[in-house]
């Protein structure tokens, strides 16, 4: 019997009327002109809603090719539910407004097996969106060809467990048949996100969040883990899918495939000039296997 996550933020975070949804999810991959590639294995991605981050996203989700794929791995951080591990779902469909995705269940037990996973019940699922707000996406990307998709709640992990779990998902990686969708946004800044880091240097606020979201995605670019630790552990910036994509560094590290990450895009919600006002950041960017 099928066990179904509904999309519980749709018609708040996004529209749940199908056809606008696809007009919109058209619209915004039509102005990214990016044209698919097979060489794309992983996203780094954003997960507020769509009016905030919608167009960013598709300049990580334009690069998809579709016909090479079979399965997706999504790492969302957990925003409301602690744990120190990842988490598995206990559902079997995924749901959206304009069509399902079926979770690879022989995978999600191979996992559990491992003993490394907790499992999330479908109220802590439901209640989630980081994942969540990549799926309508996905569902559009892959109408029409098989997908199945590896749900796993990334917790608040810390750098040995990181690097466990990238070690334990890096032989996925050497198998050109899956995916990999992780989902962050960038600097959440302003009281109200109790960060208001400031260098005047930069120009005015927002110049000077632009500055330090930039150095971060330079270091991820690296796919250096340890790296990407130090930088967070000095500057404390606020990403918050951090641990998703720590694991993901690690998987890249650890896997006979070469990956080279690049980001594409990069926004913010709005411009601060005060430190009254607040901002989130997104980013879009590209996994892809290059030669060795």
């Amino acid at each position: 019997m099928e066990k179904i996550r509904r999309p519980s933020h749709a018609g708040s975070w996004y529209t749940d009327n199908p056809q606008k949804l696809e007009q919109e999810l058209d619209g915004w991959l039509k102005e990214s002109g990016l044209a698919k590639s097979s060489d794309v294995r992983g996203v780094i991605a954003p997960h507020a809603g769509y009016s905030y981050s919608g167009r960013a996203a598709a300049f990580a989700f334009g690069n998809i090719d579709p016909a090479t794929i079979s399965r997706v791995f999504l790492l969302g951080p957990s925003h409301h539910y602690y744990t120190p591990k990842c988490a598995l779902s206990t559902a079997s469909v995924y749901r959206t407004p304009i069509g399902d995705l079926p979770i690879d269940m022989e995978v999600t037990e191979e996992l559990k097996a491992s003993g490394k996973f907790e499992l999330m019940d479908l109220r802590i699922d439901e209640a989630e969106h980081s994942m969540e707000m990549h799926l309508p996406y996905l569902a559009k990307i892959f109408h029409g060809y098989a997908v199945k998709v590896v749900p796993i709640l990334v917790g608040s992990l810390n750098s040995q467990t990181e690097a466990m779990y990238g070690e334990l998902l890096a032989k996925y990686v050497d198998d050109p048949r899956n995916f990999f969708s992780v989902s962050s946004d960038f600097c959440h800044w302003g009281s109200r996100f109790n960060f208001t880091h400031y260098d005047k240097t930069h120009g005015e606020i927002y110049k000077s969040i632009e500055a330090l979201d930039k150095k971060g995605m330079d270091i991820i670019e690296t796919g250096d883990p340890d790296a990407f630790k130090q930088y967070l552990s000095e500057t404390h910036n606020t990403i918050c899918g951090r641990h998703p994509i720590s694991v993901f560094l690690h998987m890249a590290k650890n896997c006979l495939t070469k990956i080279n990450i690049k980001f594409l895009r990069y926004e913010q919600s709005s411009q601060c000039r005060s430190m009254r006002d607040s901002s989130v950041s997104y980013a879009a960017a590209a996994a892809a296997e290059v030669d060795c």
